[in-house]
């Protein structure tokens, strides 16, 4: 089982690295894509290349070894790639910059899910996210992800950030109508004694917001003049100058503010507000000038509502995404897959416990069988020779008694091929049926092999029995032998142990 657990492991490691090496390239260009969008973003500027960056983008999501074996709520812990949030980031900016909020904000959910640590591109991303609810009209979850991006800033230490974040937070609490609490936040700006003009005019925008959503209209307008000497133009006071003129009923100055905001703004929200002050502030157009500006606030109000609809997906994704419920699954099987291996282990240590424990007794039985074996062996070994002897001894006997008979050869019925036969195979184990039966020898080579048996017997008095000439009777011998795959020398022997063999079937 550990074999196979370790092939699999070699394979997968086989396998990364692989995958690494063929991506090493494509990571290397992705990368200093990434770094040329850095730069451009450092001098103020957006990075213009969108096919390189949307590459970049996707080669740094999908290069790291983990991707294909962990689950989405598993990345925060192991994406290896740092420029990949900065990725999204500019991807992010990009896709809002082409009126794709949607694709935007799916970049940016992968990023914050990305386990990055890079605390001013992460507070830059929740504060995009927030822009593209508050354009949605979803104020309250603006209000949770400028928070997000307030909080990332802070434990950051950059103060001058945390406070932008701040304001975008007031603003919209302004736009909910909560006046109090907006102003609270923005205290805590006035009270930090920032120079930055740029950020002071914000705050006083969101300061008018609130007071307009109240109809506090004069506070609104002394707001607006105090922003004015922070930052003079300013199309987004300059429209609340207008809407808060109109409101008090100064159609004069409502009309010359929103007459400036549609020369100074392409903001479609800003120009949709001045066009309805001028068709129902302005008195001076005529039937037709007033037509033309209503079918000029219509076109805008299809933009608005089409981008509104846009954003509104995107916030769809965001809400998806917030609610999602963090799957457990991976954690339930990396604790039953531990469970198992532990009890794997434990039991395999347990058993390798109790034979350790019972090694020594079973050494010890299994030398004693070997003993027992051995001596029941060898005592096998001694009875088989005790007894082969035996019967070597009796068939030697037998052959001596045979031929010290005086009327030896007539004793064993050499002439009558039968009888002797019957004799031979009584006495010794069927010899002559054996001779016949397996090694097919005649009558004639039978009868030889009789007499090599019974021993003692002359070459002369062999040719003579059988009839054969003296000189020609040890050739004779020989070629039988070789036929039973004996020689001359063994012929004997190898007879003997032939009618042992046959004795002790019997």
């Amino acid at each position: 089982m550990f074999r196979k657990i370790g092939l699999i492991v070699g394979c997968l490691a086989c396998g990364m690295i692989l995958l690494s090496a063929c991506s090493s390239n494509a990571l290397s260009e992705a990368k200093q894509t990434v770094a040329q969008a850095d730069s451009v973003w450092a001098e103020g500027g957006m990075y213009s290349d969108s096919l390189s960056l949307a590459q970049a983008y996707e080669t740094l999501g999908h290069l790291s070894p983990f991707n294909f074996l962990i689950s989405h709520s598993f990345e925060r812990l192991f994406h290896l790639s740092p420029a990949y949030v900065h990725a999204c980031y500019h991807y992010g900016k990009m896709l809002r910059a082409k009126d794709n909020p949607v694709a935007a904000m799916q970049v940016f959910i992968n990023a914050t899910h990305a386990g990055s640590d890079d605390k001013q591109i992460l507070g830059r991303i929740y504060n995009n996210m927030g822009d593209i609810c508050h354009r949605a009209n979803e104020f309250d979850l603006s209000y949770n992800m400028f928070k997000r991006s307030a909080d990332v800033f802070l434990s950051d230490k950059d103060t001058l950030s945390y406070y932008y974040c701040l304001n975008d937070m007031a603003l919209e609490l302004a736009e909910q109508g909560k006046k109090d609490y907006c102003l609270s936040l923005l205290q805590q700006i006035y009270h930090s004694h920032t120079q930055d003009n740029i950020l002071m005019a914000y705050c006083l925008h969101s300061q008018i917001q609130a007071y307009i959503r109240c109809s506090q209209y004069d506070s609104a307008i002394i707001c607006a003049s105090k922003a004015k000497q922070y930052i003079s133009y300013l199309p987004t006071i300059d429209i609340q100058f207008a809407q808060a003129y109109s409101f008090l009923g100064k159609k004069d100055s409502a009309v010359y503010y929103a007459k400036r905001v549609l020369f100074e703004s392409n903001d479609l929200f800003d120009r949709n507000n001045a066009l309805y002050i001028l068709t129902a502030d302005d008195k001076t157009k005529d039937i037709d000038e007033v037509r033309e500006t209503a079918a000029g606030r219509s076109d805008t109000q299809k933009l608005i509502e089409i981008s509104r609809s846009k954003h509104a997906q995107a916030v769809q994704l965001l809400e998806q995404d917030l609610n999602r419920k963090l799957s457990l699954a991976w954690l339930y099987a990396i604790i039953g897959t531990l469970v198992i291996v532990g009890a794997c282990i434990w039991i395999y240590v347990h058993h390798k416990r109790l034979q350790r424990q019972l090694l020594s007794q079973q050494v010890d039985d299994l030398t004693s069988k070997k003993i027992a074996v051995q001596q029941h062996h060898e005592q096998i070994v001694y009875e088989h020779t005790k007894y082969t002897n035996k019967l070597i001894t009796q068939v030697n006997q037998n052959c001596t008694i045979l031929f010290q008979q005086e009327n030896f050869p007539d004793n064993i019925y050499w002439k009558d091929f039968v009888a002797m036969r019957k004799l031979i195979n009584d006495n010794f184990g069927m010899l002559i049926n054996k001779l016949q039966c397996i090694y097919q020898l005649s009558e004639k080579e039978i009868r030889l092999c009789i007499l090599v048996l019974i021993g003692n017997i002359g070459s002369k008095q062999m040719a003579d029995l059988l009839c054969y000439g003296e000189s020609g009777i040890r050739n004779y011998k020989n070629r039988i032998a070789k036929k039973l795959g004996t020689n001359s020398t063994e012929l004997r022997e190898f007879l003997i142990n032939l009618a042992i063999n046959e004795y002790s079937e019997r």
